[in-house]
């Protein structure tokens, strides 16, 4: 028999508490973000997705997966989210060096071809590491409007990792606070100095799902049904074909514009002679 625990049912617990929150009090603000993403979408843009480290996951929650549809752009970084391999070549220490890096987010930028309506959401619970502060401002230069999704507590306890003290809500248009605490994890139990179990993935995902469904629906009263991409046991094999060929065939369409424009990075450098050394 297993023994009894006095932390069964803590976590879900405290993390019910903190999806409840984020209906209550950061409602207004997804509904917001779910309008801009809707104009965005509408216009024939893209709602731009970025993270590092594990706010991968909630860039990847939004597009591609059942249940959701084209219009949103994921953009990331292996350098920066690849957590497996956590010692040696691609490790931790590499990426959260690499994360710190400044004027690595214009370089990113780079690639990309932006529209005055597109929109970026930035993923970030410390929301003090350079390369999605400066994505946030670099996009903001280009005329778009971007949305943050961080810690306002866990932010303002956290020293900024760059030159200057901004953070990421200082630099974006509208932000989201997924009122997680300080150090994420959510648990304290005796014998144990430091909490377990973080929080954030878990809001953050919410967040992402309450800012789909709502753009879903705004697009729909507009007239734009988006081909949902739906598993074949809910919607059978030939229907579930043909709505993953529509979703990816417009993603597909919507990335081209997004890369046609793209300025080249490295930028070309002048031919220089080279002579024999003899």
């Amino acid at each position: 028999m297993a023994a009894s625990s006095k932390t069964a049912g803590r976590w879900t617990a405290e993390a019910i508490r903190l999806l409840g929150r984020l209906v209550e009090r950061e409602g207004d603000h997804i509904g917001q973000a779910a309008a801009w993403c809707a104009d965005a979408i509408a216009a024939g843009g893209l709602v731009h997705l970025f993270g590092t480290g594990h706010s991968r996951i909630a860039v990847e929650e939004m597009f591609p997966r059942y249940g959701s549809f084209p219009g949103f752009h994921p953009i990331v970084e292996l350098s920066m989210t690849f957590h497996t391999q956590i010692v040696g070549a691609n490790g931790q220490r590499q990426a959260m060096f690499i994360e710190r890096a400044e004027g690595l987010a214009e370089a990113i930028l780079s690639n990309f071809s932006f529209r005055p309506t597109d929109v970026l959401i930035v993923f970030s619970v410390s929301g003090v590491t350079a390369v999605p502060i400066e994505m946030a401002e670099g996009t903001r230069a280009r005329g778009m409007r971007v949305i943050a999704v961080t810690s306002v507590e866990h932010s303002l306890a956290s020293a900024p990792n760059h030159h200057g003290p901004r953070r990421l809500f200082d630099v974006a248009d509208l932000v989201i606070d997924l009122g997680t605490p300080v150090g994420d994890a959510l648990i304290r139990m005796d014998q144990l100095d430091e909490p377990v179990g973080p929080s954030s993935t878990v809001v953050a995902v919410a967040a992402v799902n309450e800012i789909k469904v709502q753009t879903a629906e705004l697009l729909v009263r507009r007239g734009l049904i988006p081909p949902v991409i739906t598993a074949p046991a809910l919607a059978g094999e030939e229907r579930s074909a043909a709505l993953f060929e529509a979703a990816y065939r417009e993603h597909a369409q919507r990335a081209a514009s997004a890369l046609a424009g793209a300025d080249p990075w490295p930028r070309a450098v002048d031919a220089v002679e080279v002579k024999p050394n003899h």
